[in-house]
């Protein structure tokens, strides 16, 4: 390429945030417009993630002589959402630079998993995201109790939970002002109502739901591309496919303690300092599950996804 035509590109330049990305092609926002642009060759092997740009890069797009653009670098993530599937060997980012992650469980229909719920915060710990607990279909016969306990519990753990019905409202004023500020994105289950939640704060989204199989009692998903959504009253959120098959990736064994916010004030005081907080003698994180600091049932999450990992 001459000088000229450097230029040009160079007077064509443009910073943006990535919208959606499908078969190769990436929507970026930018403060002139959205613009659609393919990934500069050399991306895929350099990038922050090699070959992978995701919803939320931030990047700088540039115009070639013919108009199209080309994204031609990408930004450092301040925070990233990850995930695999346990028949997977590499870790998948779906998101970037989001402040929150939201845990979606519905209390009945599908029956909520204590050790899926702990996965999934653990992605968004992982990630450097706020993580909260969205307890959704409260409205359902008889999930009272279960809503009450998976309170209870994760309460306890440190982390704030909201419990939601999109067809009752009940909770949906408290939703709809997280999802206002700043950006989000919903993990959870098929079928747990995550497109449900949205619709209900803005209709206008028409975000398409399917019924939980009556066999099965596992919800479908409904989702098929990852999108970030600008929100008409404020916030972005990321509309990404639902996760039925958690496993997890992008987390070291060695710092998946600090992932479990109920675990963190007794960490760093173990006789060991390479503990992994499974059966050394001398290890706090034990002794806070045999004092009653840590629920049992935290801890057996903790030593399913060590031993994954």
């Amino acid at each position: 390429m001459g000088v000229n035509a450097r230029r040009a590109t160079a007077r064509g330049a443009r910073t943006g945030q990535v919208i959606e990305a499908v078969g190769g092609v990436y929507r970026v926002r930018t403060a002139e417009g959205i613009v659609e642009a393919s990934l500069r060759g050399r991306l895929k092997w350099t990038g922050p993630v090699p070959g992978k740009v995701v919803i939320g890069d931030h990047v700088e797009v540039v115009a070639g002589a013919e108009g199209a653009f080309v994204i031609e670098s990408v930004r450092a993530r301040r925070t990233s959402l990850s995930r695999w599937t346990s028949s997977g060997r590499t870790a998948k980012v779906v998101a970037a630079n989001l402040d929150r992650l939201l845990v979606v469980a519905s209390v009945s229909d599908p029956r909520p998993s204590r050790e899926v719920i702990d996965r999934m915060l653990v992605m968004g710990e992982s990630g450097g995201m706020d993580v909260r607990l969205v307890l959704n279909k409260v409205d359902l016969a008889g999930s009272r109790a279960v809503q009450a306990e998976l309170e209870r519990a994760y309460r306890a753990a440190g982390y704030a939970v909201l419990a939601t019905s999109a067809v009752t409202g009940e909770g949906m004023e408290a939703f709809g002002a997280v999802i206002h500020a700043g950006s989000s994105a919903l993990a959870g289950p098929s079928g747990v109502g995550k497109s449900s939640l949205l619709n209900a704060v803005e209709p206008s989204l028409d975000l398409r739901t399917r019924r939980v199989g009556r066999r099965s009692r596992i919800g479908k998903h409904t989702t098929v591309s990852s999108r970030l959504i600008a929100l008409a009253d404020g916030g972005h959120v990321a509309d990404t496919p639902g996760f039925s098959d958690v496993g997890l990736g992008g987390v070291a064994p060695a710092e998946l303690d600090g992932c479990f916010a109920d675990f963190r004030p007794f960490l760093g005081t173990c006789h060991f300092k390479d503990c992994t907080h499974v059966h050394e003698p001398g290890c706090s994180v034990l002794a806070a599950v045999a004092d009653g600091h840590i629920q049992p049932e935290r801890h057996r999450s903790y030593r399913s996804i060590l031993a994954e990992l």
